[in-house]
């Protein structure tokens, strides 16, 4: 599954294979300027419809994009589930094709005019993009030298292409692209995400789905009601969703090690050594699909199956799954938080398709942007080896309920145990800010939480000077429950000093999805039962990264609660093996322990750079 990052950090190795030249100082400060690239003056020519075998029969629907006065041309491919004529995808189209590129967009199988039978997670959609590229290169317009296309879902569909390694296949461009299912979506290391269920209602059927609400996403105050109900198993038919089988595959088969989510599985050593073309990663650092990029690019930079591919680029933005802005939740990060993405993007393809000796290969492999002090910062590598891994213990009195308790975060060992109370009741859970409309939506206030008595709250004093984080983050708890399975969410707030306590990052997992017996390595293979009232250690990765200067005057925070809904799917606390068929009237009541110092030292890591 998903490159390790958090591993070795309580053992304090600092990963041999991460270790490559850096240098990240304020000198080198810089955000992504792509120089020149190839000039949009190309008219265009539109094809729709365009119908094209697969290898079992089934034809897909492409609309092509072709330049005037190039015989052939670099090729690029993009698959989507969303409609290949919708305005967005025509305008992609049409961009590539002006700046001297043949594009082909396809339809999926199954959705709109392709044929075949829709599944977002099918085992054909690997050999279709193979398919599809192999196809693109066979055209008189193709110059033979293709690229692929997308963001989100179409980042999915690039990965899984690639891990078959087509041979006309010369690079990838896969923008938020989520990483495997059980790291992300539809499953957070044993959660299921609220978002994904909105996302499942529009891709039922062949086209997008209406609903009583009027949008398929079905945002709005009804969510929430609808996303309460159990079981989780008929959550798509109570809200009017009657064409979507594979969905009872998602809820039933909750293991990694399913033969339905290992046919779309393309992390690891093993599948990241079969792809050989290189990969340029963007994601934002609130991005609800964060975790797939610097995942891809740890694993293709320590396992690629080509100098090339062993070499991929990264860009981590301030932005949300909608990348590129400037302000996120009412947060101006600058004019700097901006940048020409798709001039970006066609300097890559421009090297890579068209051989034009630009020095694309010279550029930094990382740019970052770091908030707080909003700018730019270039690397060679992520994680930055010159990270000083730093434990954060958790202590207090006994009372840190709320932002109102006594809790706090040390850099020192708390000689004496202690225990922190909370009681989390499935019918009232921990409301998550900042995601209203499914999604994330920024550095988002969470005030409103952190209030709440099921919630305890750990932080530092006021800072006198500025503390830098950088990097992937790593929490271990030891805990305790009175039921039989239950879950546990941890969030790092900066707390300003007018109070606003901005959601920079958050990790979960639940309890009998844990691995124990291959700590920190969470793979969803096993489910562990455990035993109430028995104290465990659970290691949570954060599946967020952080850039993020906290300023003199701040408070760096720590949240702990059992839910974060409707962001997450709740937990219902029964213990059965499959909670998606868990009735209402079966949820339970915990009484939830936190410990913490002596023999119990919970902490967190994180990762602070000089």
């Amino acid at each position: 599954m998903i490159t390790r990052i958090g591993i070795a950090l309580r053992q304090r190795r600092f990963f041999p294979a991460l270790i490559l030249a850096l240098a990240i100082t304020p000198a080198a400060a810089q955000k992504p300027d792509p120089g020149a690239y190839s000039p949009g003056t190309h008219m265009v020519r539109e094809i729709r419809n365009r119908m094209v075998s697969m290898r079992d029969g089934v034809r897909v629907s492409v609309d092509l994009y072709l330049p005037d006065s190039v015989d052939r041309a670099a090729t690029l491919v993009s698959m989507t589930p969303y409609d290949n004529s919708s305005p967005g995808a025509r305008n992609n189209g049409r961009w590539w094709a002006q700046h001297g590129y043949a594009v082909v967009i396809a339809d999926v199988r199954g959705r709109f005019d392709s044929e075949g039978t829709s599944d977002p997670f099918a085992a054909t959609l690997k050999h279709d993009g193979y398919d599809l590229v192999e196809w693109a290169a066979r055209q008189p317009f193709s110059n033979g030298r293709v690229g692929m296309i997308g963001a989100s879902y179409g980042g999915w569909t690039q990965w899984w292409t690639a891990s078959l390694a087509p041979p006309s296949l010369k690079a990838i461009a896969p923008l938020v692209a989520p990483p495997d299912p059980f790291e992300n979506a539809p499953y957070q290391h044993g959660l299921l995400v609220g978002w994904v269920m909105d996302w499942a209602t529009g891709l039922a059927g062949r086209t997008l789905q209406v609903t009583d609400t009027g949008a398929y996403w079905g945002w709005n105050a009804s969510r929430r009601a609808a996303l309460m109900r159990a079981p989780y198993l008929d959550l798509l038919t109570n809200r009017g969703v009657e064409n979507a089988p594979w969905f009872a595959t998602w809820i039933r088969d909750n293991l990694a090690t399913s033969p339905y989510w290992q046919a779309v599985s393309y992390q690891g050593a093993e599948s990241c050594a079969r792809m050989t073309v290189p990969s340029i990663n963007v994601t934002g650092w609130f991005d609800a699909n964060h975790p797939g990029a610097p995942a891809n690019f740890r694993c293709m930079a320590d396992h690629g199956g080509s100098t090339a591919a062993r070499h991929p680029a990264l860009i981590i933005g301030p932005w949300t799954h909608a990348t590129n802005a400037r302000t996120e939740d009412g947060r101006d990060y600058g004019g700097d938080a901006l940048i020409d993405l798709n001039g970006y993007l066609a300097r890559w393809f421009d090297y890579h398709l068209k051989g034009i000796d630009n020095g694309v290969t010279n550029d930094p492999r990382v740019y970052l942007f770091v908030m707080g002090e909003n700018r730019w910062r270039r690397a060679s590598d992520w994680p930055l080896p010159e990270t000083q891994w730093t434990k954060y213990y958790l202590t207090s009195g006994g009372r840190a309920n709320s932002d109102r308790g006594d809790g706090q975060l040390s850099i020192r060992l708390p000689t004496r145990d202690g225990t922190d109370r909370y009681r989390y009741d499935p019918a009232d859970p921990t409301p998550s800010a900042g995601t209203e409309n499914g999604h994330i939506t920024g550095a988002a206030d969470v005030r409103s939480s952190s209030g709440r008595a099921d919630v305890l709250v750990y932080q530092t004093p006021a800072l006198t000077e500025p503390v830098t984080m950088i990097g992937p983050i790593e929490a271990v708890l030891y805990a305790a429950t009175s039921a039989r399975d239950t879950d546990r969410t941890v969030r790092l707030v900066d707390v300003h000093p007018d109070g606003y306590a901005a959601l920079l990052a958050d990790g979960v997992i639940r309890a009998r999805s844990r691995d124990p017996g291959n700590e920190g390595r969470f793979t969803a293979t096993a489910l562990s039962t455990i035993v109430p009232d028995s104290t465990y250690r659970y290691t949570i990765r954060f599946w967020r990264g952080v850039a993020n200067v906290f300023k003199p005057g701040h408070r760096i925070r720590v949240e702990i609660s059992s839910s974060w809904f409707p962001y997450y799917l709740r937990n219902l606390n029964s213990g059965a093996d499959n909670v998606g068929l868990v009735r209402e009237d079966e949820a339970v009541v915990a009484e939830q322990r936190i410990r913490h110092g002596g023999r119990h030292p919970s902490h967190l890591f994180f990762p602070i750079v000089p």
